[in-house]
Formats: C-alpha cells, sequence, structure tokens
C-alpha cells in the first residue's frame, strides 16, 4: 500500500551542542512508498516521483528525507542516504527527488522502477525561511545543489517574491532545475564552465548587477564552496543577508551519531553544529567552506 507509515515521531531527548533547539518538537515519519516514476534526465542524473502518507507531503523546501536504498551489486546498503527534497506535488501526493548516480546508494536507487516499494524517513532537518522584508532574491547553486535550492522557487513564488536564479554547471545538458525554475516565472541565468562564464569573477559581476537593480534581498546558495565564499563576501560588503544549504554525509539523520558536525564562525567563535539537525539550511554568513 502506497505511503504506509511505519512510525511518525521520535524522541527530541537527544544531547545537543548548542543550548536551544530551533525546532523541539518536529514530527518525522518512516515510510514504506511505492514508486510512481524513475526517470533519466539527461546522462548523469535521474528523477524520481514516490507516491507517499500525506504526512511526507509536510516536507519544506530545503529539508530532506533518509532514503534506504536498495543494493545495486547484491552487497547490503549499510547506510540511508539523505537526500534533500526536489518537489512536493500535494495535489497528487508525490514527493519527488532529482539525483545523480554515481555512488553504491544513488546506482541502487536507479534501479527501482514503476511499483516498487521504497523505504524513506523524514522529513527532517531545518529547511529554507523567507522574511517579509525580502520581495526580491538570488539563488545561486552549482550541479545537484540546483535540487536543494529548486524548491525554494515555489516557497518564493507563493509568497510573492521575485526571483533570480543562477544556474551553475560544467556544460548545458547538465543545467538542473531549469524547468522547475522557469515554472515559478524565476529570471533565469546560466554560467557554464565551457563557455568561461561559470568563473567566480564573471559571477561576481552578475551578482553586483542584480544588487544595483534592486533585486538581490537575500541570497541563497548550495553546491560550490566557491560559489559560498563569494556570496558571504558580497553579503557582508552590502549588508545582505543570506542562507546556504550544506551537504554532508550522515548516519542517522536526526542528531544522535553527531556525524555531521560541522564548524561555524559565530561572534567571532567557533562552534560545532549538525548538519542533520541545526541545518542543513544555515545562516550563511556563519557557514565555513570546506
Amino acid at each position: 500500500m502506497a505511503g504506509h507509515v511505519i512510525e511518525d515521531s521520535y524522541s527530541t531527548a537527544a544531547i545537543r551542542i548548542e543550548d536551544q533547539d530551533p525546532e523541539p518538537s518536529r514530527p518525522v515519519g518512516e515510510f514504506i512508498c511505492n514508486v510512481a516514476t524513475n526517470d533519466w534526465v539527461n546522462d548523469e542524473y535521474k528523477l524520481i516521483s514516490l507516491d507517499v502518507h500525506e504526512k511526507a507531503l509536510t516536507a519544506a523546501a530545503g529539508q530532506f528525507f533518509h532514503l534506504l536504498c536498495p543494493s545495486p551489486d547484491g552487497a547490503e546498503v549499510w547506510m540511508r542516504r539523505p537526500m534533500s527534497v526536489y518537489r512536493v506535488d500535494k495535489q497528487n501526493r508525490r514527493v519527488e527527488f532529482l539525483y545523480k548516480c554515481e555512488g553504491r546508494g544513488t546506482k541502487g536507487m536507479s534501479t527501482l522502477e514503476a511499483g516498487d516499494e521504497f523505504n524513506i524517513s523524514g522529513p527532517l532537518g531545518i529547511g529554507f525561511w523567507l522574511k517579509p522584508e525580502w520581495k526580491n532574491i538570488v539563488v545561486l547553486g552549482r550541479g545537484v545543489g540546483l535540487a536543494t535550492l529548486a524548491p525554494l522557487s515555489q516557497l518564493a513564488s507563493d509568497q510573492g517574491v521575485g526571483i533570480t536564479a543562477i544556474l551553475s554547471a560544467r556544460n548545458p545538458d547538465v543545467v538542473m532545475s531549469r524547468d522547475l525554475f522557469q515554472s515559478y516565472n524565476a529570471d533565469i541565468i546560466e554560467v557554464l564552465d565551457t563557455d568561461g562564464s561559470s568563473e567566480v569573477s564573471n559571477v561576481e559581476r552578475i551578482i553586483q548587477s542584480l544588487i544595483g537593480e534592486g533585486k538581490a534581498d537575500a541570497f541563497f546558495t548550495c553546491g560550490s564552496n566557491r560559489l559560498l565564499n563569494l556570496m558571504k563576501q558580497m553579503g557582508k560588503k552590502h549588508g545582505i543577508p543570506g542562507q546556504v544549504a550544506m551537504e554532508q554525509i550522515m548516519v542517522c539523520g536526526f542528531g544522535a551519531c553527531y556525524v555531521c558536525v560541522r564548524t561555524f564562525e559565530i561572534d567571532g567563535d567557533r562552534v560545532l553544529k549538525r548538519v542533520c539537525r541545526e541545518g542543513p539550511v544555515f545562516n550563511m554568513e556563519e557557514a565555513v567552506g570546506w
């Protein structure tokens, strides 16, 4: 049965690195879903759509699910794979994930066919947020990081916020999420390695122009350390706030194991935070590159 709930809550009593949980009560479920589609979008990426229980449809932009991927070769896949939500389709009761087939987990995931069962748990983590005073935002991402940022376009569109999406990739064939950004009326700028337009100096000129046009009330990024550092620098220079979705290896997904701890700078101090629990979306100015 599609969307069967195994468990729909977890304890928040784990010892914390920080003094206060940003969201002390967050329901999460473990679901047996049915695969609706699992199709290639290009030579490297697939888009999987799952029929899910209604509780999985509460996932917000920037949150993730922990996926129990099948084995691609007969050997057991020991750990779940964290994956950010690409799209929540409430009308059809589906959740979608856009993923690159490169490791054992995602290669196993790529073997799933329509009708197959798939075990997922979530939604997990802290997602993106928008402030009422932000009327125009700049989204900058690269590669599969764009899959994490894509749902932000729906969130912004629902709140009447203008979007400029700068999509970075090796070449035009692997520019991710173009169609989804377009469906929410985002202004799209593609920057590519093949023509040199993805160079940091050129991206900086583009962002500077957007600032001058009053189209940059907040910055959002994912998928590239150099682009994160650029946005941090420009945000600090121009007083523009921002958020970054961090990528990190995880084990438990809800803060108990501390495998996903990263370092952040807050008021001049180095602070450890769990990407799965305090994130994966963080204040951009506090994030330290990797």
